[in-house]
């Protein structure tokens, strides 16, 4: 079953603006508590793990940002690759995603 299939029950609701910045934040609080905790292990800055975990948090943080300046635009939830709507059961799970699960497909490619 495709993730972007809809549900047997009813759909829910699209966010606010208000709710969408309250998941950002949340999602950015966490990345940065994060960084953090990598900073607090004190291992080697060189070590390949811990530089390629810190390389994935920063990704995720500028994807946020991102998402903030989409909300900002009034694009927010509408798909880059396709213009169509990111199902809302993909923005609650990744509040900031710029792609529907197809168009997410063809650009990891």
């Amino acid at each position: 079953m495709s993730v972007d299939a809809p549900l047997t029950g009813p759909r829910p609701e699209r966010m606010t603006a208000h709710d969408v910045r309250r998941r950002l934040e949340h999602a950015r609080s966490t990345r940065l508590t994060q960084l953090h905790a990598l900073d607090e292990t004190g291992q080697s800055v060189d070590d390949h793990l811990m530089s390629m975990q810190r390389a994935a948090i920063e990704r995720v943080l500028k994807e946020i940002d991102e998402a903030f300046a989409r909300v900002e635009d009034g694009t927010y939830g509408t798909c880059l690759g396709c213009a169509d709507p990111v199902p809302a059961e993909r923005l609650e799970i990744l509040p900031y995603t710029p792609y529907c699960v197809a168009c997410q497909r063809r650009v990891a490619a």
